[in-house]
């Protein structure tokens, strides 16, 4: 490619923007040349700007530090610099809502972060290996929205990307009922252990929403897109409990699961090791080699020793195992803000743009 596009990040300066910035560092298709926040750090050089909040282990790049932050409120002339944007706004979810469809509004395609636009009926969210099919409706988006190229698309919740993607590769054996317990990083809220010391050595049985986005958020991936709104999927039935736990990246699953139609473990795993989407065949820049890798020991997977599979873009799956009551059990495990946040959404809008939806204004 001859020239970069030009990116923007609303709410650059959190830890979700944060991770945009290093993760589109020297990237081949995207360059960070305008990041938009609160108007308290309008104004400021983004350095300022985060002061000694940086909370990324990687160093903040230099080409970010000087660059003048913008206020989000600004629409207009936030859009006038950018060919697109990541969105990682914190605001409530009617005000998310509408930024983000004023910004579209200015022909700026947003792919977002956030949770508010997950279940418009017009707009998909997209893990791209899943259900890459979903950006069919971007045009009848656009039709509601008046635009030509303005469009907004979502990543989904970060704690299911430890279980959705066995259970999609495993559909042809008919997954129906879902059991699964999360236990997630604190980095998920935002936090280290720095800001949030009561959670050493602690764990709290509740995340607000979680549980809700756990069971539902899966069955609008694997749902079809009808009559330009996309039409979640019956099943699997899913019930959830999520629960934080005293880690700083990495949120893990513990699933049991009943099918139709009875696999053996070996089919199990295989569908997994095997299991390719869009994003490998395309060879888009951020995509995993090898989706969802299977660890064969007891102990495995960890958050210390496999959080980071595929720089943070893969998933992990062990202990396939027989169940006394469901049919199967095992472990899954996925980086919560490299694939379930901005990694995620960095592979959403590589799709995006391969797929002709994102291109220079």
């Amino acid at each position: 490619m001859s020239e970069k596009l030009r990116v923007g990040i609303l709410g650059g300066t959190g830890m979700v923007g944060q991770r945009f910035i290093s993760l589109l560092e020297n990237h081949p298709w995207f360059e960070v040349t305008t990041i938009a926040a609160s108007p308290r750090s309008a104004g400021k050089t983004y350095e300022e700007a985060v002061g000694g909040r940086w909370k990324m282990t990687t160093p903040m790049p230099e080409a970010v530090k000087n660059i003048v932050v913008m206020n989000v409120n600004e629409v207009e002339k936030v859009a006038s610099e950018v060919d697109f944007v990541f969105s990682a706004v914190d605001m409530t979810k009617e005000e998310i809502k509408k930024i983000e469809e004023e910004y579209a509004k200015t022909e700026t395609p947003v792919v977002s972060n956030n949770s508010a636009h997950r279940w418009t009926p017009d707009v998909p969210m997209i893990i791209p290996e899943i259900n890459p099919e979903h950006t069919d409706v971007i045009e009848a988006q656009k039709k509601r929205l008046g635009t030509e190229r303005g469009f907004v698309a979502v990543k989904p919740n970060c704690s299911i990307q430890s279980y959705a993607p066995a259970l999609y590769a495993w559909r042809e054996f008919e997954p129906y009922e879902v059991i699964a317990t999360t236990y997630q990083a604190i980095s998920g809220a935002g936090k280290t252990f720095k800001d949030w010391p009561e959670m050493v050595e602690n764990i709290i049985p509740y995340i607000g929403g979680e549980e809700e986005k756990s069971e539902q958020e899966p069955l609008r991936i694997y749902g079809k897109v009808e009559n330009g709104e996309i039409v979640k999927a019956s099943e699997p039935a899913i019930s959830c409990q999520c629960i934080r736990v005293p880690v700083l990246n990495g949120h893990t699953a513990a699933v049991f699961v009943k099918f139709r139609k009875q696999p053996t473990k070996e089919q199990l795993i295989e569908k997994l090791v095997s299991f390719k989407g869009a994003p490998q065949e395309l060879q888009l820049p951020s995509a995993p080699k090898q989706f969802i890798q299977y660890m064969e020991e007891d102990n495995r997977p960890q958050v210390s020793l496999d959080v980071d599979f595929e720089n943070g873009m893969g998933v992990s799956i062990g202990r396939i195992r027989e169940d006394s009551i469901y049919d199967y059990k095992f472990v899954g495990l996925s980086h919560n803000t490299v694939r379930g946040a901005a990694g995620g959404a960095v592979l959403c809008a590589e799709l995006l743009k391969a797929k002709g939806f994102i291109n220079k204004k």
